[in-house]
């Protein structure tokens, strides 16, 4: 996975704790554990719960987009998200197709 430094980026100057907690820690070491845990796997666990608590943002559409990068097929994706739609609420089923729809290209 590419080195991630959206957190340094955006709030290196307001919060560099949490910027190098999200760059060096979540994405450094967490995500580089793929002997525990594949990137694959963890994209599809993310973009789970990024939808499920209802953050429809570019977060969302960055993790989608990281899940394609990762292997996750466009029909992978739509079955994680249908499945997701009765757990998580069909309103933010809608949102997320949306945006896997421009992931995707379809």
């Amino acid at each position: 996975m590419a080195k991630v430094t959206a957190g340094h980026d955006e709030l290196g100057e307001l919060a560099p704790k949490f910027a190098e907690l999200n760059d060096d820690v979540l994405f450094g070491e967490v995500w580089s554990r793929e002997d525990k845990l594949s990137a694959r796997d963890r994209s599809l666990i993310t973009v789970s719960a990024l939808m499920a608590s209802g953050i429809l943002d570019s977060s969302l559409k960055f993790h989608i987009q990281n899940a394609k990068n990762h292997g996750v097929t466009s029909t992978e994706m739509s079955e994680a998200l249908t499945h997701l739609a009765f757990y998580a609420g069909w309103p933010k089923a809608w949102a997320a197709f949306r945006m896997a729809k421009e992931v995707y290209g379809e």
